[in-house]
């Protein structure tokens, strides 16, 4: 939250240096990540290993725009749009114990466990684009459709707080009734990705209803195409996809 407040004033100091002002749009909108990824990608490994679905990461985001018009069909649009989403999930195959002194998980489908083994993983990301927005029948009428694309910034976090299971090094625990049973260490992490910036784009198109002099009502369909390149706590891992859909109702203004 704190670095979309920074970007959103950042964005609003920019309007004075702008030629011409010409509307203002505020949107709520609904963001569905696309979750592209090989079988390895974090996206995957996390909605396997754990209880976690693709549900949990849709979410409410608050978008905020400025337009300048450059002609009656064409306009360029600077927006800023913000997306955070955390949930704590537990392993899906794994329950815990503790033997002197140390975590383990076991296999669910032997034993009951004493304890859930659980993190949360966060995913923010906060793209400023900059973006051509057409509208083939100019912006007067009874209803204002259009299209449109861009580029953008993106800002993004990625973290994995609680306990992970350390499925690198198996040991191997001798039960008494079942035999040789493998095992893992569990291990409390605190794994942050943050403060990244890629480049991305994006692709967009909706209508506008004027419902007065100055003020039109707007819906819009977004798709962005953004990749998060891991440096530190996740390197190794193959790139983030921070790209998905968003479906919007705003309020523009013009003036």
């Amino acid at each position: 939250m704190k670095k979309y407040m920074i970007s959103i004033a950042a964005l609003i100091l920019l309007l004075p240096t702008l030629a011409m002002s010409n509307a203002l749009s505020l949107r709520l909108g609904y963001y569905i990540p696309t979750f592209k990824g090989t079988a390895n990608s974090l996206w995957n490994i996390e909605f396997e290993q754990m209880n976690l679905k693709k549900a949990n990461y849709q979410n409410s985001v608050l978008g905020f725009a400025y337009e300048q018009f450059f002609s009656r069909e064409i306009s360029f649009v600077l927006s800023i749009e913000g997306y955070n989403r955390s949930k704590t999930g537990i392993y899906n195959d794994y329950v815990g114990y503790t033997i002197d002194g140390q975590d383990y998980a076991f296999p669910e489908n032997l034993y009951e466990g004493d304890f859930n083994i659980n993190h949360a993983f966060n995913v923010s990301s906060t793209p400023i684009q900059l973006s051509v927005k057409v509208m083939p029948f100019g912006r007067r009428g009874t209803v204002v459709p259009y299209i449109g694309g861009g580029v953008g910034l993106y800002l993004w976090s990625v973290k994995l707080l609680g306990y992970m299971v350390d499925f690198q090094d198996a040991w191997v625990y001798t039960d008494p009734d079942l035999g040789d049973v493998d095992i893992y260490a569990v291990k409390a992490v605190e794994l942050r990705e943050e403060n990244r910036i890629s480049f991305g784009s994006h692709f967009f198109g909706g209508v506008m209803i004027p419902v007065a002099n100055k003020l039109a009502i707007e819906a819009e369909v977004k798709f962005n195409m953004a990749w998060g390149k891991f440096r530190d706590a996740f390197e190794g891992f193959e790139k983030f996809d921070l790209g998905g859909y968003q479906l919007a109702l705003g309020i523009n203004y013009w003036f």
